[in-house]
């Protein structure tokens, strides 16, 4: 990998904790090689109390964005520009890209899901769609599949902890 890295190339991160275990940055830094990106993706051990602080050293050195986890994910919105309709419906962010020093935060599980599914040959716009579980997945493919149409959404999840999380999810909607 270090043959690749110039002056030229462009940071991407995780900012998460714990981080130390995840395979992120050799999947990610395989597929830009693959791909022919001239981007190099890192690991960067970082909880609430220090998010602020990276958010602001992401953008000043025009890194071209960063995938959040947890415990970050429900706080770094406050120190973003702005949010996708999505990522403000569903109260999380785990996808940040800078654009000329404008900082959105995403939400992808929903889009992916969705785009999955078209993938394969699926078209449930306009039709009923039902999940099962209630949890930020979950919570993020709802919201998605609102967006682009979905005519009806059936939420089953056992009375537990993401109970009403789904809840509070479905009452967004109206």
């Amino acid at each position: 990998m270090e043959r690749r890295i110039s002056g030229y190339t462009t940071l991407i991160g995780l900012l998460a904790t714990p981080i130390k275990h995840t395979s992120s940055p050799k999947m990610h830094n395989e597929a830009f090689r693959y791909l022919g990106l001239d981007y190099a993706y890192l690991a960067f051990e970082v909880g609430n109390e220090g998010l602020e602080d990276a958010v602001k050293g992401l953008k000043a050195m025009q890194a071209r964005g960063c995938n959040v986890s947890m415990p970050n994910k429900t706080v770094i919105h406050k120190y973003l520009d702005k949010l996708t309709p999505a990522a403000e419906l569903a109260g999380a962010v785990n996808t940040v890209i800078n654009d000329d020093g404008v900082l959105t935060g995403h939400i992808t599980d929903g889009v992916g899901y969705m785009r999955s599914l078209s993938d394969a040959g699926f078209d449930i716009i306009g039709k009923k769609m039902t999940i099962v579980g209630a949890g930020g997945a979950a919570t993020a493919i709802c919201i998605q599949a609102a967006l682009d149409g979905v005519a009806e959404l059936s939420i089953f999840n056992q009375d537990a902890e993401f109970f009403e999380r789904s809840e509070e999810t479905v009452k967004k909607d109206k």
